[in-house]
């Protein structure tokens, strides 16, 4: 049996200001923006066209998931982002607006830093050391 995580999902307040910030800010690729009528979208970005997983934005459409609208995983990281190169995306992001929460480190499982989305959500930009 085979199996892997296809997408993840994550709120959003509008769709076309988290794909504005996950394409144009954080470099991600936009995967599909598909309507299917009454405001319903499928929306999918990834780190790069290829990668296995995606993340699915769902609109926060009742008050409960507008509460929860940048705080899913409250303040701790939500998600990993897995890069070739920490200190060159850092750069890239931090000079298209990206707020980071210091600056990459040198730790035992590779490069990091965690950065925020439009949302507060934070995701870690992880260049994974070679074991």
């Amino acid at each position: 049996m085979k199996r892997k995580i296809g997408h993840l999902t994550i709120l959003v307040h509008d769709y076309d200001e988290a794909i504005a910030f996950y394409t144009e800010k954080a470099g991600f690729a936009l995967l599909a923006d598909n309507a299917f009528g009454e405001g319903m979208r499928w929306v999918a970005v990834a780190p790069s066209a290829d990668s296995d997983t995606a993340i699915v934005f769902v609109q926060a459409d009742t008050e409960e998931k507008r509460q929860r609208v940048g705080s899913q995983a409250a303040d701790h990281v939500f998600l990993v982002v897995e890069t070739d190169d920490c200190y060159r995306d850092y750069e890239q992001m931090k000079a298209r607006g990206v707020t980071f929460h210091g600056e990459p480190s040198e730790v035992p499982w590779g490069v990091e830093v965690v950065f925020e989305d439009l949302y507060g959500n934070r995701l870690d930009l992880l260049q994974p050391r070679e074991f």
